[in-house]
């Protein structure tokens, strides 16, 4: 190979693994593409950076280190779990056949659920979709998992198991085999209606449809009775068939549900001038791809919105019957483009005329525009605007903050593009633990080795933001002039005029030449110092989105810590609860162990010698934490059995996280 094929192929490389590397760590399918555009594998994973960057560590074999070198792009598709992945990936292998790939060839499909369409239904399981009104349910990657549902079902709801080529059932004057062992209700000798067999057949539909818990309640009754009578086997199968229930019924397809109707899912994402578009094709009850484009245009929401509909369809792609569109992002413009009647009862987007006869014109027919309120529709939605997002996130990063702080620049009249912005906010509660934190943003990205907390001396017991706002400003850059270190382009205030004057002051005081801006959060207003009258950017603006990021960072960062330090207030009557311990001791006592947990875990011979008191009084301290700790555990128990569970990571945790990647300052 000459040295100009050389270069090219490490370039390609390297673009491989910054693909890898910037993948996000969410479940997908990840499709592998030659110099032509051509897909030559298609993979599944649990999370696509970390499998992506596999291929580009340790020995490969002679296969994969061949997929590597012959391709040029990687395209990622994300999905809601590792169990649509697995699905999409087997659809879209069927679709593209990749070169590399050599799984899923003989044609072979997933299992699925069938309710036939009879007077008297069957279920039964299969892999072939017959389009004659049946219900299908699936599919099901676990073939023993189907097997244990159905059998449970047929111990349950003992449907019939006769074939019959007629759509009546043929009578009998005898039941069969399976009416005697308990697996068939006969209704072909009559021993049951056609209107009770129905209830059966509903029952089993709800089964599968998700409705769940009341059956496994009563499972769960069935399996413990079995067990006390000492029949471990029967127990043993109703637990199988419990854990069945819920592999099964806890995914809900969005890539598969036979819905032989095609439809488009079209949601999008856009941060100032750029937009990604995304479109999720259901075509035969399967997802059969996703499509990004990217766009730029100053036009709002809704403008932009009907442009893309009218480029994306052409006669090389014309539209299906349904159109489903992500919920409005921004105030309702989108919608305000596309329809000029509302929405109707059932969600169907009517369509302003201009777009319903440009459809009627190109095809002959007009799409319904649907924003969907079922929970299948709303899910696909969802996807197709995470991967919107996705695509955002990797443009913004691709171009930098640039742009965006030039315009910062421009618009706050700046000598220069503000590289290093630095934002405080005060935290507080009527006086008590009021601090200031700083956060340092380095070309629009954080800087958190130079995050810092202030807990502030001059307004204990007072509640006065200006002053709050002159301590934090002055202890951070008389600090930094003193150090000789850098000063930063731009300041930013979260609050008003009034908070804005008085950093302005002290940093006048100090001879600091740098720009300084308030932002009101109520309004997103901007304040410069001594002004009479707001600074207004569009919500659009990437130079007030800079600024929001800044500020709403500062908030988070500053409630965090406030929040620790009430926290320790609300143990002291614990602590102090315990003959021996006081006021003073109590606070000498969580200063050393900062929180009830370290409290409750502490060796009484350790505590007893660290703050000085008895033996009997260590113990009667961590007895006391321990008793506190399980009354608010079962406080919280009960807050989320009445108001259900909510899902990310605890305030506790949170906190920990943050104070391990941040520095202090002041006490």
């Amino acid at each position: 190979m000459n040295s100009q094929g050389e270069v090219r192929d490490t370039g390609s490389l390297d673009s491989l693994k910054a693909a890898a590397h910037d993948a996000p760590r969410l479940p997908g399918v990840y499709l592998w593409k030659d110099e032509e555009g051509r897909i030559i594998y298609i993979g599944k994973a649990k999370s696509l950076r970390d499998r992506l960057s596999s291929y580009f560590s340790g020995e490969k074999d002679a296969k994969t280190a061949i997929l590597v070198r012959r391709a040029t792009s990687i395209e990622t598709i994300i999905v809601a779990s590792e169990y649509e992945a697995l699905l999409l990936e087997n659809t879209l292998i069927k679709q593209h056949s990749p070169r590399y790939n050599i799984d899923l060839k003989d044609g072979k499909t997933y299992p699925v659920i069938r309710i036939t369409s009879e007077e008297f239904p069957r279920i039964f399981r299969t892999r072939r979709i017959i389009e004659d009104h049946s219900l299908y349910y699936g599919p099901f990657p676990n073939v023993q998992n189907v097997d244990a549902m159905l059998e449970l079902i047929d111990k349950l709801f003992p449907l019939r198991k006769c074939k019959t080529i007629r759509s009546s059932l043929r009578k009998r004057r005898d039941p069969c085999m399976y009416y005697h062992i308990g697996r068939c209700m006969a209704p072909c000798c009559g021993k049951i209606g056609a209107e009770e067999y129905r209830r059966h057949v509903e029952r089993v539909q709800r089964l599968l449809s998700g409705e769940t818990e009341p059956l496994i309640i009563e499972l769960t009754g069935r399996m413990h009775e079995a067990a006390r009578a000492l029949q471990f086997e029967w127990a043993a199968r109703i637990r199988n068939a419990i854990r069945a229930i819920e592999d099964l019924i806890g995914e809900d397809s969005a890539v598969v549900d036979f819905d032989p109707e095609g439809r488009d899912y079209i949601a999008w994402a856009a941060e100032g001038v750029l937009a990604t578009f995304t479109v999720f094709s259901m075509r035969g009850g399967k997802m059969t791809g996703r499509e990004l484009y990217r766009t730029r245009s100053a036009a709002d929401e809704g403008e932009s919105l009907e442009l893309f509909i009218t480029t994306y369809y052409d006669p090389t792609r014309p539209p299906p019957p349904k159109i489903y569109l992500q919920p409005e992002t921004s105030g309702g413009a989108a919608n305000s483009s596309i329809t000029s009647n509302g929405v109707t009862n059932n969600g169907a987007v009517i369509g302003n005329d201009s777009l319903m006869n440009w459809f009627k014109t190109q095809w002959g027919h007009e799409p319904e525009f649907i924003q969907p309120e079922e929970k299948h529709h709303t899910a696909i939605l969802a996807m197709a605007r995470q991967n919107a997002l996705e695509d955002i996130r990797k443009r913004l990063k691709e171009r930098g903050a640039g742009p965006a702080l030039d315009e910062l620049a421009r618009a706050l009249n700046l000598p220069g593009r503000p590289e290093r912005i630095e934002g405080f906010d005060i935290a507080q509660l009527d006086g008590k633990h009021p601090v200031a934190s700083l956060v340092s943003f380095k070309n629009g990205i954080p800087d958190k080795k130079n995050y810092r907390y202030f807990k502030l001396r001059s307004v204990i017991g007072i509640v006065d933001d200006f002053a709050a706002m002159r301590e934090a400003v002055h202890r951070r850059y008389s600090r930094l002039i003193r150090e000789g270190t850098e000063i930063p382009d731009l300041v930013l205030i979260d609050g008003g005029i009034g908070q804005v004057n008085a950093a302005k002051g002290v940093m006048d005081e100090l001879g600091m030449n740098c720009g300084v801006v308030g932002l009101a959060k109520r309004d997103e207003e901007l304040w410069l110092p001594h002004t009479q009258q707001p600074l207004i950017l569009s919500r659009r603006s990437e130079a007030l989105k800079v600024l929001q990021f800044v500020r709403d960072e500062t908030h988070r960062f500053a409630t965090g810590l406030n929040q620790r330090l009430r926290s320790k207030d609300l143990f002291f009557p614990v602590l102090e609860s315990v003959d021996g311990i006081g006021k003073h001791r109590a606070a000498a006592i969580m200063k050393a162990y900062e929180n009830i947990e370290n409290i409750a875990a502490v060796d009484p011979a350790e505590l007893a010698e660290r703050c000085r008191v008895g033996q009997s009084a260590a113990k009667a301290v961590r007895a006391a934490a321990r008793l506190a700790l399980e009354n608010r555990n079962s406080r919280q128990q009960q807050f989320t059995a009445g108001r259900g569970r909510r899902s990310g990571t605890n305030l506790a945790e949170s906190l920990a996280a943050e104070a391990a990647e941040t520095e202090y300052e002041g006490e």
